[in-house]
């Protein structure tokens, strides 16, 4: 019984961004996992708590995430081997300073945000309503965690742009 008001075919594209966005969260996943274990220094009480937060969010989004793909009749992809393959978020070494491991989560930011605008795109052309609600509240999310990152790897005597503010 089809409970869906939309075509299996037009699903499909939608069904194939959804498990690359899966992909790459289960990989930056693994990542925060890392640099939580691994942080150290002057920033750990605040960074270690800032990733397991990030972790926690990631594990939440990646069950709604397959949960998703299975609500469209699909099946997720489900193997760590199938996810390095295609995840363009990539391992690296959690040897890192707290600001590279800050830069590193950022750049990865950069990379779900696009997916997840490719799988809006796929879901627009769909007519897929419950997508575009899903990944549309992910990136508003994600864009204001990647904007309080941002803000702190800035000097305190950084200023944002001001064309717009008044003196």
């Amino acid at each position: 019984m089809s409970y869906l008001n939309m075509k299996d075919e037009k699903l499909i594209p939608v069904v194939v961004e959804l498990n690359t966005l899966l992909a790459n969260y289960h990989i930056y996943y693994q990542k925060l996992r890392n640099f939580h274990w691994n942080i150290l220094g002057e920033n750990f009480f605040d960074l270690h708590n800032k990733f397991e937060e990030l972790y926690t969010d990631a594990r939440t989004k990646i069950d709604e995430i397959a949960e998703r793909i299975l609500t469209l009749r699909h099946h997720p992809m489900s193997k760590l081997s199938d996810y390095l393959e295609i995840s363009k978020v990539k391992e690296v070494s959690p040897l890192k300073s707290d600001k590279d491991m800050v830069l590193e989560i950022l750049k990865d930011h950069k990379i779900l945000l696009q997916q997840m605008s490719e799988v809006v795109k796929k879901a627009d052309e769909a007519s897929d309503e419950g997508t575009i609600d899903l990944i549309g509240a992910y990136i508003r999310e994600l864009e204001k965690v990647s904007w309080m990152l941002n803000a702190w790897t800035k000097k305190t005597s950084e200023t944002l742009k001001n064309s717009m503010v008044e003196s």
